[in-house]
C-alpha cells in the first residue's frame, strides 16, 4: 500500500514539474524514463499526460510491439510497447513491473492518439543536468533517436524525438 501511494505522489510531482516546465522557458527539458533498463529521455514539449497501465484491447493482425488500444481519459488511443519497438524484447508480465509500468501519451501536437508503454518513470532532465556523450555507439541511429547524454553518475541517456517517431514509416505500420 505505502508503495503505491510512494508512486502516486511521484506521478503528481512529475506532472506538477512537467506543467512548470512547460510553462517556463528555462531550455531543453526531458521526461527520463526506462525501458528493459535503457535511460530514454522523451522530449517535453512533445510528451503528453502520464496515465498509469489500464487495461488494453488487443487488436488482432498487428506486429508485436503494438500492444493494444486504451481509453484515456474517454479518448481512444493506441500503445506502442516501447521496449518491443526498439527490439528490447517485449515486457514481462511480472506484478511488480506492472504496477511501475506507465502510458506516456504523445502531445496533442505530435498528431497522433498514441501512448508509449514503458517500464518506469525516471523523473524529469534538463540539459544542466546532462552532458552529451563524447562517445557515442558508432551504430547508425534511426530518424528519430536523438542526441546520446550522460548524466553525473554516467549513466546514458538515449533522446527520443517524439515527432519524429510519430511521423516514423516504421512506427506509422501496426499492421503485420
Amino acid at each position: 500500500m505505502a508503495n503505491r501511494e510512494a508512486l502516486r505522489d511521484l506521478q503528481n510531482r512529475l506532472a506538477e514539474r512537467m506543467q512548470a516546465a512547460r510553462t517556463q522557458a528555462r531550455g531543453t527539458a526531458w521526461l527520463a524514463v526506462e525501458c528493459r533498463g535503457l535511460g530514454l529521455l522523451l522530449p517535453l514539449q512533445q510528451a503528453g499526460e502520464i496515465f498509469p497501465l489500464v487495461p488494453l484491447l488487443p487488436v488482432p493482425h498487428t506486429l508485436s510491439w503494438f500492444a493494444g488500444v486504451a481509453n484515456l481519459r474517454g479518448g481512444v488511443y493506441g500503445v506502442v510497447d516501447l521496449s518491443a519497438f526498439l527490439g528490447l524484447g517485449a515486457r514481462a508480465g511480472a506484478e511488480a513491473q506492472r504496477e511501475q509500468a506507465r502510458l506516456v501519451a504523445l502531445n496533442a501536437a505530435v498528431g497522433l492518439n498514441c501512448a508509449l508503454l514503458v517500464d518506469r518513470l525516471a523523473g524529469l532532465r534538463n540539459a544542466e543536468q546532462l552532458l552529451p556523450d563524447t562517445n557515442p555507439a558508432a551504430d547508425v541511429k534511426p530518424a528519430f533517436a536523438g542526441q546520446r547524454f550522460r548524466d553525473a553518475d554516467g549513466r546514458a541517456w538515449q533522446e527520443i524525438l517524439l515527432g519524429e517517431l510519430a511521423s516514423h514509416d516504421q512506427f506509422l505500420s501496426i499492421v503485420g
